[in-house]
Order: C-alpha cells, then sequence, then structure tokens
C-alpha cells in the first residue's frame, strides 16, 4: 500500500494510502449511495473517466469474480473508500478488489474521509480531480490538473464500446444453480453499445429478446435495412459514459432510426440520446444521481419504485412537447421516464436492470418486448 496524494480543482489537498494500480489518474469525482455491488459498479462502463466515491463504508469484503463483471473490465478513473478489506470472504471470491484494479489499471484510495468528500459534492457539486501515487507536490498536481481535458470534453463511448457485433444469450443468474440461464427468445433487436452493462442485456433476453450488440460505429443504414429485411424487430439504446452533447455522430444515427419509424428503448445515455436528437438538449445536474436507493413514480400506477441510478445529465422539462413523462425522481422532481407521442419509443433515466440494486423496475424490460 502506498501514499497517495490528491488535488481537488476547489483547492483542497489531501493526502491518503492507495491500493490497486499506482500513477496518475485524472477525473471527475461523484460519490455513490448503494451498500452493496462494488465490482459491479467498478466495472459499469458509465464510470468511465470518473473517481467513484463509495459512502459505504467498508470495501472489498466479498472480493470479486468474473460471474459479476458487468463489462469486459473497469473503465472508471479510481475509488475513494473509507475502509479497504484486503482479506475478502465469500465463497464465490475469485479474486480481491485491489487484485481486480490491478488488472485494469484502476487506483483505490483508501483511509480518507468519505462522509467528508460526499458532503462537499453535494455542497459544491461534482468536479475534476487528480490522484497520483508519483506526484506528491501540491503546486505540480494542480499544473497537471489546470491543462487536463475535463471529462464533457472526452469522448469515451469509442473506449468503452465492442469493437466486434456478437449475440448476447444468457438471462439472469439462478442462484440455485449459480449461472446464468439460457432462455428462449421470440423477437430480435440490435443494441448500441456506448457501454453497454452485461445486466441490461441478460434482463432483455430474460423476457424474450434476442440481443445483437453492435458498435457504437455502426451506421443506422445498416440498422434501418435490418429491420425493413424483418431480420430485428427493434433497437436498444445503451447506458454510457460523458456528456452526450458532445456524441454528434450518435445524434444523427439516432435521428435517422427515429425517421424510420423503428420501436426503441433507451437507458440512461440512450434515454438522454433520444431527447437530443429530438431537439431537446441535456442539462448537468449539480452532482448527480449515483446509487440504489432513489424513489422515482410511476405515473401510469401511482406507486413509487426504489430505483437503481448512475448519471450526471438530464432531460429539460420542455421535452414534454414530444413526449409524454411516465416517471418522476421523488428526491427533485427531475424526469426519470418519458414515452414519446409520435414514434413507437420508451426511454428511463434509472436503471431497472439494477445491478447492483433492487428489481421494482424490471417490469419496464417486459413493455419494450410488448412494443416490440
Amino acid at each position: 500500500m502506498n501514499r497517495v496524494s490528491i488535488y481537488l480543482e476547489n483547492g483542497l489537498f489531501l493526502e491518503a494510502q492507495s491500493f490497486g494500480a499506482d500513477g496518475t489518474s485524472v477525473g471527475e469525482i461523484v460519490f455513490n449511495t448503494s451498500m452493496t455491488g462494488y465490482q459491479e459498479i467498478v466495472t459499469d462502463p458509465s464510470y468511465a473517466g470518473q473517481f467513484v466515491t463509495f459512502t459505504m463504508p467498508e470495501i472489498g469484503i466479498v472480493g470479486c469474480n468474473a460471474q459479476d463483471m458487468e463489462s469486459r473490465g473497469a473503465f472508471c478513473k479510481g475509488i475513494l473508500v473509507r475502509n479497504y478489506q484486503p482479506d475478502y470472504s465469500n465463497f464465490r471470491a475469485e479474486e480481491s478488489l485491489d487484485s481486480l484494479l490491478k488488472r485494469f489499471g484502476v487506483m483505490g484510495i483508501y483511509n480518507i474521509d468519505t462522509r467528508y468528500i460526499t458532503r462537499m459534492l453535494r455542497s459544491e457539486g461534482a468536479m475534476e480531480m487528480i490522484a497520483s501515487t508519483e506526484i506528491h507536490d501540491k503546486d505540480e498536481l494542480r499544473a497537471i490538473l489546470a491543462n487536463s481535458k475535463r471529462i464533457e470534453e472526452i469522448n469515451y463511448i469509442d473506449e468503452v464500446s465492442t469493437t466486434v457485433e456478437y449475440i448476447h444469450k444468457e438471462g439472469r443468474f439462478d442462484t440455485k444453480t449459480f449461472s446464468y440461464s439460457i432462455p428462449k427468445t421470440t423477437k430480435k433487436i440490435v443494441a448500441y453499445d456506448f457501454g453497454i452493462k452485461r445486466n441490461i442485456l441478460n434482463e432483455l433476453t430474460n423476457v424474450g429478446i434476442e440481443v445483437t450488440v453492435v458498435p457504437n460505429t455502426t451506421p443506422a443504414s445498416d440498422v434501418i435495412k435490418r429491420y425493413k429485411d424483418g431480420k430485428i424487430d427493434g433497437v436498444f439504446l445503451s447506458n454510457g459514459p460523458g456528456d452526450p452533447l458532445i456524441l454528434e455522430q450518435e445524434k444523427s444515427k439516432i435521428q435517422e432510426l427515429i425517421e424510420a419509424k423503428i420501436p426503441m428503448f433507451g437507458i440512461c445515455l440512450g434515454h438522454q440520446m433520444l431527447s437530443i436528437a429530438h431537439g431537446y438538449d441535456t442539462y448537468k445536474l449539480k452532482f448527480g444521481h449515483h446509487g440504489g436507493n432513489h424513489p422515482v413514480k410511476n405515473h401510469k400506477s401511482g406507486k413509487v419504485e426504489i430505483t437503481a441510478q448512475n448519471h450526471n445529465y438530464n432531460v429539460p422539462a420542455n421535452i414534454t412537447e414530444v413526449a409524454e413523462v411516465t416517471h418522476t425522481n421523488l428526491f427533485d422532481n427531475t424526469i426519470e421516464g418519458l414515452r414519446y407521442k409520435n414514434t413507437p419509443i420508451l426511454s428511463v433515466q434509472h436503471h431497472p436492470e439494477a445491478s447492483p440494486g433492487p428489481h421494482e423496475s424490471a417490469y419496464i424490460f417486459k413493455e419494450f418486448f410488448s412494443m416490440l
């Protein structure tokens, strides 16, 4: 375990201890309020370019394993935890969190007051930071941070998206057999990979949809041809990292898909990109929504669902000109779900696959199947 120095853009300079990968890393710092599922959070591609502060004080206890990976790697810049437990104890564990972070070049920071950092981020908002096990001079760290690109200037989609098309066959994890099911499917879709989570694919397959995952570079014309030829029944737009407003190529593709009247479903970044493609630009939240305990009202049923969330950007209120609001966040009344008026499209800002988190919103996958 090495010494690590941290400098935030508000001028705060801290020292702590490190695990995981050594080096120097720059990114945006956010906080996550989930009580469980640290491996799924670390391997969620939507965290690319970010440092994740865990409000759960004890991290590392259950280790890590291949079955709980949400993607092919870990793309976040680093994690900050109060106490890191290197001695894990779980019958499914195959390696420590330290080992996983080192394998993917991700920094781990511990022995730091995460409660203070969380309160600061709530007050001042998400901000850029630098962490280093190599550089410990405050002025040098400040200079590097000042000359680094901000997260909203970097397209992380190209980094996290698949480069090869593939068909996903697995469904939900079966706790009796400790393996993923292989459900029967009757509908087919293409899923644009902007940083897709494995459990989203599992939930789509679980309701009877065969999913062909394609790179973010796939032309819309190719997908439209598959739809017109009867090879697919719809399109899914995945979650992903960064500022959606810089994704001009993705915006153009989605506009073509909208014009083709293809049934579509978007989650998180996909939800945001559908709004932008309709002409309604997103805006950045102060500190974002990251965690597994966010109450969302379903306007159709009148029920409150506890949801998993991970986003820094939101769709604007005037989206109601072209879409009906189906879900609202009860923490801040931001829009959480939409069904578009003149096109067969639905989308949600929260994560109905909830990995980690509650599964009260999983019915949305069935709604998409019904739309198909």
